[in-house]
């Protein structure tokens, strides 16, 4: 193991951190299509959504601090999603295989990937997933776009390249979801999914990083787990002795 940076959100302090220096070799661009049938969503489950390793509003984590300009704020969450997706992503890679995952799936999509010439190709999720971090990689530790040092300018194109690192990260995430469920149910990381993926999600949606079109995929469950908690329950007075109670309270309905 190794300590978690300072920078990272809590819930990464929580996971375990092994080797993150696996570079990955590739670059594309990803496309949809629908496979032929839907399947049963078993990471909607009750049961699994009410998993987290916190327990309070991440709306509070992914609000810029009035101190800290935006380009440095996006730079540096930006760096941290792709840390932990990737982090998370290596917990179920055994399972993830040529075999096992013929094809990029993600709930009703199918994704390509196009070469630099445009070429169309049809890759297994673990050829896509190395292009996915190829890609990040060499962005996120290239100073002319990520700069680290004091007094260095971000490109003007910095925005756009956020966006399209975190698209696919998305692409990732919502792999997890669908094809790997199971297997992170088995390791007890659910809780660590579900609080990475709507850390994630309120975080891109707060700046307006991923388009809705590309994550409606997973609205289902952006819905669930990115809804703010409830406020605890007042604690009901006793009723008085042999008192009936009233309509009102019988009837009430919470609304949310």
């Amino acid at each position: 193991m190794c300590p978690a940076p300072a920078s990272l959100p809590l819930h990464s302090c929580l996971l375990a951190c092994p080797d993150l220096s696996l570079i990955w070799k590739s670059k594309a661009k990803p496309n949809g299509k629908k496979p032929p049938a839907e399947e049963k969503k078993q990471y909607l489950e009750l049961e699994y959504t009410k998993i987290r390793v916190v327990d309070f509003d991440l709306k509070e984590l992914v609000v810029l601090p009035r101190e800290i300009d935006l380009n440095e704020w996006l730079a540096s969450n930006t760096t941290t999603f792709f840390n932990l997706i990737n982090l998370q992503y290596s917990t179920i890679s055994e399972f993830c295989t040529g075999e096992t995952c013929q094809a990029m799936t993600a709930c009703n999509t199918i994704y390509y990937w196009y070469d630099e010439r445009g070429k169309k190709t049809k890759c297994t999720a673990p050829q896509y997933v190395d292009f996915v971090m190829s890609l990040c990689q060499k962005l996120v530790t290239d100073e002319e776009i990520f700069p680290t040092k004091y007094g260095k300018e971000f490109p003007n194109s910095f925005e756009s390249l956020v966006k399209k690192i975190c698209r696919y990260l998305f692409h990732v995430l919502a792999h997890l979801y669908w094809a790997h469920f199971k297997e992170t149910v088995a390791l007890d990381l659910q809780g660590h999914l579900n609080t990475l993926y709507a850390h994630f999600i309120i975080f891109v949606r707060e700046f307006n990083l991923v388009d809705p079109k590309e994550t409606c995929i997973m609205d289902d469950l952006s819905e669930i787990l990115c809804a703010p908690a409830p406020p605890p329950a007042p604690t009901p007075a006793p009723s008085a002795p042999d008192s009936a109670p009233s309509p009102s309270s019988q009837n009430h309905v919470t609304e949310r």
